[in-house]
């Protein structure tokens, strides 16, 4: 499990990586602005920070060129932007950052990225030190995450839902067709998404995999038809 430090001023987007992240069996601690970041980086050294360039009271890259005049960029920071010039992505290269995340983030994207960075060594970049020294990661500092192509882990046993014999024995149950194709379409979908929900106790991360849905999709069309994906995971 790594520590990752997540600093974006976009609400949404910070919900979003800290579920997907924590999913992976990450800790993540979340940061709106520079400021907020600076603070959590001086309190503790995460093992991976994600950092949004544009944010409203600095810049990315002015904090990462910050750290590293302070001897603070110990770990390894990816850049974040929707909105970044190639100049902007080099020049972060250049200061210390470890990659660059173009945003919207696929899911793909960040996961593979994450588990990359993490298993690299750390360049740790102190200011009377023009060349780079490295400190290896650890096993004990960090596992890797679980990724979509990695066997899980066998799932215990649960007793079968309605919605998911319904699945199973491959009929509509009490969805009929003798009604408007609008509302017969809404109804299977609910039946099909409350199946894989169940299926995969409420993760949204191997939900969005198993539908072929991004994420942000998923959540509208949980949304559109009435469907509780807020509900805590069977222990």
């Amino acid at each position: 499990m790594a520590k990752i430090l997540v600093v974006d001023d976009e609400i949404g987007i910070r919900e979003l990586l800290q579920e997907i992240l924590y999913e992976q069996g990450h800790a993540v601690e979340l940061a709106e602005n520079v400021a907020q970041a600076r603070n959590a980086r001086l309190n503790g050294r995460p093992d991976l920070v994600l950092l949004d360039i544009w944010m409203p009271d600095a810049d990315g890259v002015s904090l990462l060129k910050e750290w590293s005049s302070q001897g603070l960029l110990d770990m390894p920071v990816v850049m974040m932007s929707g909105h970044a010039t190639l100049d902007t992505a080099v020049e972060a290269t250049r200061i210390g950052a470890a990659d660059f995340l173009e945003k919207p983030i696929t899911l793909t994207k960040l996961l593979t990225t994450v588990q990359q960075v993490l298993q690299r060594p750390v360049v740790v970049r102190t200011p009377n030190s023009p060349t780079p020294t490295y400190k290896p990661v650890t096993p004990a500092s960090v596992a890797a995450p679980a990724t979509t192509g990695v066997a899980r882990p066998a799932q215990p046993s649960v007793p079968v839902s309605p919605v998911e014999d319904v699945a199973r024995q491959g009929f509509l149950g009490n969805i009929t067709l003798d009604q408007p194709l609008r509302e017969a379409r809404d109804e299977f979908e609910r039946v099909y998404f409350e199946y894989h929900l169940q299926k995969e106790n409420y993760s949204m991360t191997r939900v969005s995999e198993k539908t072929g849905l991004e994420r942000t999709h998923l959540y509208r069309k949980l949304r559109q038809l009435g469907i509780d994906s807020s509900r805590k995971r069977n222990a």
